[in-house]
């Protein structure tokens, strides 16, 4: 068992024999103690005809186990009143807990059960298939998911990151025993496995915990390489007669999670529709009035990346607003941002950080993030000093590099009876 550790953050990390690691912070001033299971394959790994199977996996392992009923796996965390969830994003799969520090071993020991030792039976099968259809519908009728989706499906065209985590009405239909079991004998591996832990704890506890559950999982076969997508500037109008908004998503190709720009283009999304005070929110909703609701938002991944801007505004204002994204666009292109406006974004953008690690449930999951993303640590500071690095002049190199009418994608959602756009109304 190999082991490492960070003397700034009391971050330790250990990796058993079988591949499965382990990375722990003691905050030494709680009572709580999060952990989580880290799968490193989500829905990006599937193929078209298992789309959705990451998700349904999810629930699956909640249904049971060789030990525990569904009912006995959720009362045993909420009788110490505790929680316990699970998520699937893109390129990973969540398992987490948090427990007060006295229940940590019993509060594992849920975890890893439900993760190890599914039952998969055909009945719970086919009732999560019902309960998984009724959630489809259920996003499907939420318009901004909507747009969202199509716009995902049009800029990863023919991708598995174009694909809805969810699968479609299709794919979750046809999913059975054999090939549920055979996916996640194939993902759920040691070498895809992390686990993380926060809180009032010790590593030395966490890694005897750790080996207890999951020393005797076989390796497994190592994980296929991801295929790097391509991104399409298309654009896409969706004709849905029973809105009253019409929902816009307009986004770009952007650098992936471990290019050593991302702290400028967090700068960028920051200042450009990342709060109250960005340039999309005063132009576009302060002093135009034109939507309630808009922001941009950057999404990296392993390998590439999209920076979008989603608004939701009336059907005679959609033109009005794509022009005015474009302008701001056009903006960061031709002037450098001002001092007092970058200092304002590094301030947010650090506020939000040091925010956001306050609890023993956000540090653990940022464990996990920096372990299968980079393989390191940084510490508070060293985040700080990156952001504080950015200049004016890198995000205008940004903007140069992809605020480009060729590169922009754009989805419009709504009653769009004789609205048109295109590439000409996207120059900027």
């Amino acid at each position: 068992m190999s082991k490492s550790r960070n003397p700034v953050r009391d971050v330790e990390a250990a990796t058993l024999a079988n591949g499965v690691r382990v990375v722990t912070e003691t905050m030494p001033h709680v009572r709580s103690v999060s952990v989580g299971v880290w799968l490193g394959a989500g829905s990006r790994r599937e193929t078209p005809e298992e789309n959705g199977i990451s998700h349904f996996i999810e629930h699956m392992l909640f249904k049971g186990t060789t030990s525990r009923t569904a009912e006995q796996i959720a009362r045993s965390v909420d009788s110490i009143g505790g929680n316990l969830d699970a998520f699937t994003a893109k390129e990973l799969v969540s398992f987490n807990t948090k427990v007060l520090d006295e229940h940590l071993s019993l509060a594992f020991d849920v975890l890893a059960d439900l993760v190890l030792h599914p039952l998969f039976r055909e009945e719970d099968i086919e009732k999560e298939k019902g309960v998984i259809l009724e959630e489809i519908k259920m996003e499907n009728d939420s318009p901004d998911y909507l747009v969202h989706e199509i716009f995902s499906a049009n800029f990863w065209k023919d991708h598995a990151l174009g694909k809805p985590i969810l699968g479609t009405r299709e794919t979750v239909k046809r999913f059975h025993r054999g090939t549920i079991q055979a996916y996640y004998a194939a993902v759920y591996t040691p070498s895809n496995l992390t686990v993380t832990a926060a809180g009032n704890l010790t590593h030395e506890r966490m890694v005897a915990l750790v080996r207890e559950h999951f020393e005797t999982l076989a390796p497994g076969a190592a994980a296929p390489p991801d295929s790097v997508p391509n991104t399409h500037a298309r654009i896409a109008l969706r004709h849905k007669k029973a809105l009253e908004q019409v929902h816009l998503c307009l986004g770009v190709p952007s650098y992936p999670m471990p290019h050593e720009q991302r702290f400028a283009c967090y700068v960028l999304n920051t200042l450009l529709g990342g709060g109250m005070s960005s340039r999309l929110f005063q132009n576009i909703r302060e002093r135009q009035g034109l939507a309630y609701a808009v922001f941009s938002e950057l999404s990296p991944y392993r390998d590439t990346g999209c920076l979008s801007v989603y608004a939701g505004t009336s059907i005679e204002s959609a033109g009005k607003v794509v022009r005015a994204v474009t302008g701001e666009f056009r903006l960061l292109k031709e002037e450098p941002v001002g001092e007092e406006e970058l200092r304002r974004a590094k301030d947010h953008l650090k506020g939000s950080l040091m925010l956001s690690l306050e609890s023993t449930g956000s540090r653990m999951s940022n464990l996990a993030r920096q372990e299968m993303y980079f393989g390191r640590f940084f510490s508070l500071d060293e985040l700080v000093e990156s952001i504080e690095a950015v200049s004016a002049s890198d995000i205008q190199t940004i903007a140069r590099t992809f605020f480009d009418a060729r590169q922009i994608a754009l989805t419009v959602l709504g009653n769009l009876e004789n609205f048109k756009i295109g590439r000409q109304d996207l120059v900027c």
